[in-house]
């Protein structure tokens, strides 16, 4: 029992140093996350065809970061909380933060975050994240679960920022959309959320895709209706996003790049009017005191 027990705190330790790469399997599909960041890096069927961006950093280093506890670039990347200011880089710091693994079986992993002395610098909060995986025949339901410790509500944004590897020429693929609607994209303004908007216009819920719709940036999407966005190629959907919950939405890839990232979000980045008080922040979610926040959502492989 004794070496036993050693042996487990030894395996907690590491786990908290080093990161660890996680797979998981069920009779479709075969997923692997790495405890960095609780980053999916990869999402298989039985054919082996990927579909997470492999994260060649000559376009974009990242697969499928967690975005946490904003979403988007603060204005002077700070903010102010009880007249105190502080610092935090765009999306957060979770997904360059190391995640203790809390529960893993062969189709199921549960990645555990906490604060810290580097994240308390950054952000004043007790804190419990907590990123499941779970496969479920041919779905992939990522969790979010966050705790406030705190004796005070807390404040925070939680977004994913899924890459999707794109095998053809990306004027191949489109989105389709759950419902028909003309889409109210939210212009950015250096990296923050300008009051200029425009129509982008849906025909047959299908968005064709052209890298000369990001030659802005990402399309930010404020609020939408369709709950769910699929990608077809050459007019078949193969896979399809889900997100009950989430309010907003991002889609986003680089110039040339093989990848499209459809990023469901509750909050965004600052508007050029923020007044830089965290609460007062668009967008942002209130938790109260010991009071846990709990959402998914889904890729499917169609």
């Amino acid at each position: 029992m004794k070496v036993s027990f050693r042996c487990n705190q030894e395996i907690v330790l590491l786990q908290k140093i080093i990161p660890l790469k996680i797979t998981l399997f069920n009779s479709e599909l075969t997923a692997t996350i790495n405890s960095f960041g609780a980053e999916l890096i990869s999402l298989k069927n039985q054919s082996n065809r990927e579909f997470i961006w492999e994260g060649n950093p000559e376009y974009w280093g990242k697969h499928s970061p967690i975005l946490f506890p904003i979403v988007g670039s603060l204005k002077n990347d700070s903010y102010q909380f009880n007249t105190t200011t502080y610092h935090l880089p765009r999306h957060g710091f979770a997904r360059e933060m190391n995640f203790e693994i809390i529960e893993k079986t062969e189709d199921k992993a549960v990645f555990s975050l906490k604060q810290s002395a580097n994240t308390l610098e950054k952000y004043p909060f007790n804190f419990e994240l907590q990123i499941s995986y779970t496969l479920i025949n041919s779905v992939l339901k990522i969790g979010f679960k966050v705790t406030n410790n705190n004796n005070v509500t807390m404040p925070f944004s939680i977004g994913a920022h899924p890459a999707f590897s794109l095998a053809n020429d990306f004027e191949n693929y489109e989105l389709v959309f759950e419902k028909s609607e003309n889409l109210i994209v939210s212009k950015l303004e250096n990296d923050l959320i300008s009051n200029t908007t425009y129509t982008l216009p849906i025909e047959n819920n299908s968005l064709p895709l052209s890298y000369s719709l990001f030659e802005n940036d990402a399309l930010i999407f404020k609020t939408i209706e369709s709950k769910s966005v699929s990608i077809a190629e050459n007019n078949i959907p193969f896979l399809r996003v889900s997100y009950k919950d989430f309010s907003s939405l991002g889609i986003w890839t680089k110039n040339q790049a093989p990848f499209i990232c459809i990023e469901p979000w509750l909050g965004y980045a600052d508007t050029l009017e923020n007044n830089g008080i965290l609460e007062d922040k668009e967008g942002i979610q209130i938790l109260g005191v010991n009071q846990t926040f709990e959402t998914n959502y889904l890729i499917e492989i169609i």
